[in-house]
């Protein structure tokens, strides 16, 4: 009986997902987000950079060469916790009214959100921003990191 309620919701998860409303406005909605997330990792920098400086103080500058990694790892945390969490989102996905959801009917937990966010930058970096335009010819509005790992950003129902 509980296999029979799971199929069930996940068809439900499916259908919602296939609706066009789910997709109306996403790619703003995904720009302004990102934006917003940004500023967040880059607010979050500062403190932690404050504590790697006096490391580095401490450790004879040691403790320095965290700064190359900074960003990365706040910024990975900072997925694994917000868009891998119960909302799967993160706090600009929430202010913008957009989620991640799995293709599959599953949930984002935070291995994914961070191979979410890492495949994002790589494409980014390697296939330039103009890897975004992948966006605009797929049905779902996907980006090319969406497809590899069968993730779709949708409208959230409260939105």
């Amino acid at each position: 009986m509980k296999r029979v309620t799971e199929t069930t919701l996940n068809t439900t998860r499916m259908d919602s997902l296939d609706a066009p409303r789910a997709y109306s406005g996403v790619r703003t909605r995904r720009m302004l987000s990102f934006v917003f997330d940004y500023t967040i990792v880059l607010l979050l920098s500062v403190p932690v950079a404050i504590v790697v400086f006096l490391l580095g103080i401490v450790t004879f500058g040691l403790a320095w060469g965290l700064y190359a990694v900074l960003l990365p790892v706040i910024a990975i945390v900072y997925l694994a916790f917000t868009m891998g969490g119960s909302s799967q989102a993160t706090p600009g996905m929430r202010m913008a009214g957009v989620r991640v959801a799995r293709l599959d009917g599953g949930i984002v937990d935070p291995p994914l959100a961070v191979l979410h966010g890492v495949l994002f930058w790589a494409s980014n970096a390697v296939l330039t921003p103009l890897v975004l335009l992948v966006g605009l010819f797929t049905r779902r509005k996907q980006l090319l990191h969406d497809l590899l790992l069968g993730t779709v950003v949708v409208r959230d129902r409260d939105h």
